[in-house]
Order: C-alpha cells, then structure tokens, then sequence
C-alpha cells in the first residue's frame, strides 16, 4: 500500500491524523480531483458541505446525509485525531465551541475544513506531478 502511496506521489500523509489506510482509502474513493471545479464541490461530494436548516430568526446548519460515506468516514476519523492529539484542528474545534457551538456543530465544521485542506493538497499533488513530467 506504501508503494501504491509513492506511486501516486501525494503529500497526504503528511496531514495530522492522515496515515497510509486512510490515504489510501481517500485516493481510491476520490479518484481524479480534476472532477470537482471548486472544493464546495468536493465538500458536497464527501458530503461535509452543511445544509441550512433556518428558521425565523435561527440560523442553523444540518448534518448532510448525502455524499459518499466512506470519504465521510475518513474526514471524521481524521477529525477525531485532530482533536484528540492537539494541534491546529484541536484549536480550531475548541474555537468553535467557543463560540457557542455544540460539540457535534463544532466537529462537523472542522471536518468541512478538513475537506478543504484535502482538495488543495490533492489539487497541489496533481500540479506538481504534472510539472515533474513537464
């Protein structure tokens, strides 16, 4: 799987949280990044883009129950592992529940900025794969 990884040549194991299963995993399901034009896209696709569910004077966010399960799957594991171990995605979690926030609102905001983080590193892979063959 390491050299399947290598072959591919991403970067995504450098993510915290983000080891060779799940990148492995991530590159199976996502396939060829180029298919998303923006990374709403993608979110909407690991199905981590929210769904406003407003009402009156409320302004809410619902869980997307569409998009794929398996990326979703990853971007939670990668997320708990953030919280847990600490770093940028454990500030930006404890941030959210700063501001008011549930813990689950706060863990499904991390996990869509994780799906951005995910986009543009694959979207930078495939740039500098296509400039190393240049």
């Amino acid at each position: 799987m390491r050299d399947a990884l290598a072959a591919a040549r991403t970067t995504l194991t450098a993510l915290p949280g983000l080891g060779t299963v799940l990148a492995a995993k991530l590159l199976g399901h996502v396939g060829d990044v180029t298919r998303f034009p923006t990374e709403h896209h993608f979110a909407s696709y690991t199905g981590t883009a929210p769904l406003d569910a407003s009402s009156g004077k409320n302004t809410r966010h619902r869980l997307n129950t569409g998009g794929n399960p398996a990326l979703n799957s990853v971007l939670h594991i990668i997320a708990v592992c953030q919280i847990r171990d600490g770093g940028r995605g454990q500030d930006y979690y404890l941030r959210k529940i700063s501001e008011g926030k549930t813990p689950a609102e706060a863990r499904r905001a991390l996990k869509r900025r994780l799906s951005n983080v995910v986009y543009r590193t694959l979207k930078r892979d495939r740039h500098m794969s296509f400039a190393e063959a240049a």
